[in-house]
């Protein structure tokens, strides 16, 4: 159940999107998300069907875990992160994760405890690698894939026409653990 989903390391939390996430999310975002991520300025409409479709894919099982990232003592919506299973662009065992920041919470390193939350959350559903895709004029989302640990893989397509550099984390260590440690395995 996806309302028992729950990703924390005491400042950053990851829980499932909900109907409750949309007004904030509209709120929060700016050309950079719309640029880098959504692929078109959201409205009501839009980003409650995005929404629906984010809850029945954690209520039907789907390949794709939609989480609202959260911080501070209120656990304020501060952007998302997507954890993406069997894509057709992935090799077995690998998960792709996309995320943004609202531009207030950028810059204050939650993008890479979300992703270290969202790693941990993929090795737990048996995923071997997490990729992240990042446009190269992104500079801001590779540096997040870097300080979270992952290498720079190669500059190829990601499910779409688009060229993309690839950046790669093994999840498993020595002993099959992931630490919670951003770029310590």
């Amino acid at each position: 159940m996806p309302e028992t989903v729950r990703l924390t390391d005491g400042v950053v939390t990851l829980t499932p999107l909900s109907m409750d996430d949309v007004g904030a999310h509209l709120a929060g975002e700016d050309e950079q998300l719309v640029r880098w991520l959504n692929g078109g300025p959201g409205t009501r409409a839009t980003v409650e069907k995005h929404v629906r479709r984010c809850m029945e894919q954690w209520a039907t099982g789907g390949p794709v875990h939609a989480f609202g990232v959260r911080a501070g003592v209120r656990e304020t919506l501060t952007g998302t992160m997507e954890v993406h299973f069997h894509q057709p662009y992935l090799a077995p065992g690998q998960v792709n994760l996309a995320y943004g920041l609202y531009p207030a919470w950028r810059g204050r390193g939650i993008a890479t405890r979300a992703v270290a939350l969202a790693c941990r959350h993929a090795r737990s559903a048996g995923a071997a690698e997490a990729v992240i895709t990042v446009d190269p004029e992104n500079i801001a989302s590779a540096n997040v894939a870097r300080r979270s640990g992952f290498a720079y893989l190669k500059h190829a397509e990601a499910g779409d026409d688009d060229l993309l550099d690839w950046y790669v984390r093994p999840l498993t260590a020595a002993r099959g653990e992931i630490s919670d440690r951003p770029g310590r395995l």
